[in-house]
């Protein structure tokens, strides 16, 4: 079962829930909170794993340090064991989170390859043009979105890895067989937005700042950082650069609202492409909610 959604929509809160139901555990699927160190910027909002009556456990938080690469086949391989982890101890596994990528990466059974850094290949690639380079990723894979292409580095480790699997076709992630489940939690535009504001006023007054510079004094790069983006691009930017507090403010704010809409894009991108996802309406209580979530569940489970 998955419980997927754009950033503050809740979907944490109403995992746990679900999970507390169901004597399940949740398995995350966001691309920072692997990081260890990285807490308020990415809203791992750790006590919310904690209820009254008993704590929610949670797989793949804090399991690399900050500053480290993470890739799409490293959760796959980091999925598959706690998935089986959890299977083994007869609990349910719940994934949830809001990196579509990683997301998709399961539903959908992804195969990816273990492709290491090619320095030889990419001096092959010294200069070529942006374009050239994209032309002859596409020549490889159909580009559904400009993840890969977003900046020289990607396209380069997305030509790298093709070239990679073309070689190597027997080294890849293999998915265990499993039923899926995928809920939704929308909210209107205007809500999102609106609870982006309260949540990022919520985070700088926390000390979100304060965490960003306690990375830099651990020696944390900066141009790592900043591939990290949104909340930890804009103020390491802030720290180290003469780049005003309320312009790194609003470019921030900026920032998410943008990455929000990307997030429901590919969202979108996977229902045509054929992943059903259940839509649930985030203004609901929590506790209507969940009640929706476990009748739907019911009615999988009847099938």
């Amino acid at each position: 079962m998955t419980i997927l959604g754009p950033t503050a929509c809740g979907k944490t809160a109403l995992a746990v829930a679900v999970a507390a139901r169901l004597d399940a555990e949740i398995i995350s699927a966001d691309s920072r909170q692997v990081f260890r160190g990285m807490d308020i910027g990415t809203g791992k909002d750790l006590n919310e794993y904690h209820l009254p009556d008993k704590d929610i456990r949670c797989h793949l938080v804090d399991i690399r340090d900050a500053g480290e690469e993470y890739s799409v086949y490293q959760f796959q391989n980091d999925f598959i064991n706690a998935f089986n982890d959890i299977v083994s101890r007869g609990k349910r596994p719940l994934l949830c989170g809001g990196t579509g990528m990683y997301i998709e990466s399961i539903v959908r059974s992804y195969q990816l390859p273990d492709a290491p850094i090619d320095d030889e290949y990419r001096r092959t690639l010294d200069g070529k043009s942006d374009e050239e380079l994209t032309s002859r990723l596409s020549s490889y894979i159909k580009l559904h979105n400009h993840t890969d292409t977003e900046t020289r580095d990607r396209l380069l480790r997305a030509l790298e890895i093709q070239e990679f699997r073309a070689s190597h076709p027997d080294q890849f992630t293999k998915i265990p067989p499993m039923r899926h489940l995928v809920i939704g939690v929308s909210y209107p535009r205007e809500k999102v937005v609106e609870r982006i504001g309260i949540r990022l006023r919520q985070r700088l007054e926390e000390g979100m700042i304060d965490e960003v510079k306690r990375l830099l004094d651990a020696g944390v790069p900066r141009e790592r950082l900043l591939k990290y983006g949104l909340e930890y691009k804009h103020i390491a930017r802030y720290l180290t650069e003469d780049y005003p507090y309320e312009a790194m403010y609003e470019n921030l704010y900026t920032d998410i609202r943008r990455f929000s809409k990307r997030q429901m894009t590919w969202f979108r991108r996977m229902e045509r492409n054929g992943v059903e996802i259940h839509w649930i309406d985030g203004q609901k209580e929590l506790k209507l909610k969940v009640e929706e979530v476990m009748k739907l569940i019911f009615e999988a489970e009847k099938v």
